[in-house]
């Protein structure tokens, strides 16, 4: 078991399985020692995460559909790396799209859902530049999408 999945074990996390594309693009590129990981939309055992924060969903809301993107991005990552999590060097950005009213100011309380995650999962190696913006609208309605760029160990 790879010191990842340990981390995973402790924490009582289960990945789901890295979602497959809904559309012509792929799940992930990796170009050198960077992994990009295509923006994954909230999604959780009951299905899509939906709502809009500042109307039908609150910020703990946001930040749990937030935390759902941040298992499918690690989800990717270890599809990515062959089953193998301790390839994760480092992850170098998350951009994280809330679907939000247009007085609706908590954004990047909403993507701490994804960002403590990782840290939570990766130490220090988590910890990240990131962006957390508003949208009018998200994909199929969904309250979060969240996409990355990972560095990996070198091979």
């Amino acid at each position: 078991m790879s010191r990842i999945d340990a981390r995973l074990a402790d924490l009582g996390i289960t990945l789901p399985a890295a979602p497959a594309p809904a559309a012509n693009y792929v799940p992930f590129v990796r170009t050198g020692n960077m992994l990009w990981i295509s923006g994954q939309i909230s999604n959780g055992a009951d299905g899509l995460i939906k709502g809009k924060l500042g109307a039908d969903m609150d910020v703990a809301a946001g930040a749990a559909a937030a935390r759902a993107c941040g298992l499918s991005i690690i989800a990717q990552a270890k599809a990515a790396c062959g089953g193998d999590l301790d390839k994760v060097a480092r992850i170098v950005k998350l951009v994280g799209f809330v679907n939000s009213t247009a007085d609706f100011v908590d954004q990047p309380k909403v993507i701490n859902g994804a960002s403590d995650l990782m840290v939570e999962v990766f130490g220090d190696a988590g910890r990240h530049a990131r962006s957390a913006v508003s949208a009018v609208s998200l994909p199929l309605g969904v309250a979060v999408e969240i996409e990355a760029v990972i560095e990996l160990v070198a091979s």
